[in-house]
């Protein structure tokens, strides 16, 4: 691994606030470099040092696949320029003649690649995209931030994740942006409206606990892409985020019964409680339980985990219950259909594991059916609709 990353040039155009110098010098900082500078002279001979052009627009992977490479260039595929390159200390100033100047001579001995030459599949964001490298234009403002967007978006995720909230949280997105309001100070703002949800649902008051419950999880869309384009994910926002996210759901559905006082059998709500709790707590094991079998998450796995993520029972396919069960005005079919849900989930994630576990046994480690170079021809529509997250652009 190279021991210090060096920027090159520099660009005025900003993106989401962020100068193009800045935005690199987080993005290093989070891909490990401790050492960033931006003057070649200050590469030692006996380093290894990755070169990047603040003339391109780059993302956290492509930095990070470019600095597992060896006496390395990136060339962009849209003009022609080199974008970076990895080297060792003694051949940093060549290297980053080559990167400046475009009539300079490439140096002998390296390797050219383009980003579709990189790992095309993002386990932690489920999508199978080449890694973003672009050159920064000023007409293509709009278009370079979707693009920053869109990447900041998991491929498999739940429906309103992915196709109802991706337009509406760009514009809540860009206001924070030019606000300097924080990915921390959304994520706060969404546990203030987790809390005053849960108190609504125990007190009865579905309709306004629901209001603060639909804000609540626009946030949790906006806080992530916001850290992403921003480059401004730590440590604190991520356990807070996530924590919250796994805490909370299931005393949003006990809290909704007890809401409902003696409208529901004390005999009843006992199992429908039980039913919820055990659910989503043997739900969030089984999911861990998957990860041992291979290198994917369950969703990944093949096409029909992906399309069964869409609806399973996490809580925003929860809130649809619930807030479709409210126009009928029948808060109790809410608190059913979230404890039958919850449970049937969870038992037919127990079946994929059990089949998952035969298979790891025939086969060895399971692999996302997304790193397959065929999926698209194999498993053209839903290829179509989970390697990508074109639906976040626009």
């Amino acid at each position: 691994m190279a021991s210090i990353a060096c920027i090159l040039g520099d660009h005025p155009l900003r993106l989401w606030g962020l100068s193009s110098k800045e935005r690199l010098r987080r993005q290093l900082s989070a891909a490990g470099f401790t050492n960033v500078v931006t003057d070649i002279g200050a590469v030692s001979a006996s380093d290894t040092v990755v070169l990047v052009h603040a003339a391109y627009l780059f993302e956290q992977r492509t930095i990070t696949a470019l600095a597992k490479q060896h006496n390395a260039l990136l060339e962009c595929p849209q003009d022609g320029g080199l974008a970076g390159g990895i080297c060792s200390g003694a051949r940093a100033a060549e290297f980053a003649a080559a990167l400046t100047d475009n009539t300079a001579p490439r140096p002998g001995s390296a390797s050219v690649m383009r980003p579709d030459e990189l790992e095309h599949y993002d386990d932690h964001l489920r999508r199978v995209e080449p890694p973003l490298l672009e050159p920064m234009r000023e007409e293509q403002r709009h278009a370079l931030e979707s693009l920053l967007y869109g990447n900041a978006y998991k491929g498999i995720t739940d429906l309103v994740t992915k196709w109802l909230w991706p337009r509406p949280a760009r514009h809540v997105v860009g206001w924070c942006a030019s606000a300097g309001i924080t990915p921390n100070m959304v994520t706060i703002t969404g546990l203030l409206l987790v809390l005053a949800a849960t108190w609504l649902f125990a007190h009865g008051a579905f309709a306004s606990g629901l209001a603060c419950g639909w804000v609540m999880t626009l946030l949790d869309t906006v806080d992530g892409k916001l850290a992403r384009v921003t480059v401004q994910s730590s440590k604190l926002g991520h356990w807070l985020d996530h924590g919250m996210d796994i805490v909370h759901p299931p005393f949003w559905y006990v809290l909704w019964g007890t809401g409902l006082g003696a409208s529901v059998a004390p005999d009843t709500a006992q199992l429908m409680v039980q039913l919820i709790v055990g659910g989503y707590i043997a739900g969030r094991a089984l999911e861990a339980l998957f990860h041992a079998l291979g290198t994917c998450s369950m969703f990944a796995w093949r096409p029909f985990d992906a399309y069964f993520r869409l609806v399973t029972a996490r809580r925003n396919p929860c809130l649809i219950i619930m807030t479709t069960c409210m126009l009928f005005g029948r808060a109790d079919w809410a608190f059913y259909g979230v404890a039958v849900w919850t449970a049937g989930s969870s038992a037919l994630m127990a079946v994929r594991l059990i089949y998952a576990a035969l298979e790891r046994m025939r086969h060895g480690p399971l692999q996302s059916w997304l790193t397959d170079p065929a999926a698209s021809t194999l498993h053209a529509q839903a290829y179509r609709t989970f390697a990508g997250t074109r639906g976040a652009y626009g």
